[in-house]
């Protein structure tokens, strides 16, 4: 186990909710409001704030619309937030990696 790979950990990404919002777009690529809101079992405000996070941090790329008069909001993975997860997962692998 490495602690230098402690600092590598991205804070953005290592929350819970962050994290399986960003887990779920790296399979998924694209998922709309309802469907992580469900998957994540989290609250819409919780989720607001944590997809408000990574959007800040250029990790994801929000699109508001509608479709049958009803807001969606649709979230799409960005390449430097797929970059920033695979940095995240390495790191993590280095913490851990030493064990065995």
């Amino acid at each position: 186990m490495s602690l230098s790979d402690l600092g590598k950990i991205d804070e953005v990404i290592h929350g819970r909710i962050r994290l399986g919002i960003m887990v779920y777009l790296a399979d998924a690529e694209t998922a709309d409001f309802t469907e992580l809101k469900s998957a994540l079992e989290a609250t819409q405000g919780n989720l607001s704030v944590h997809l408000k996070k990574l959007e800040e941090a250029h990790y994801v790329a929000i699109d508001k619309s509608f479709r049958d008069n009803k807001p969606l909001t649709r979230v799409t993975i960005t390449k430097a937030g797929r970059k920033a997860f695979a940095a995240y997962l390495e790191a993590l692998g280095g913490l851990i990696g030493g064990r065995g």
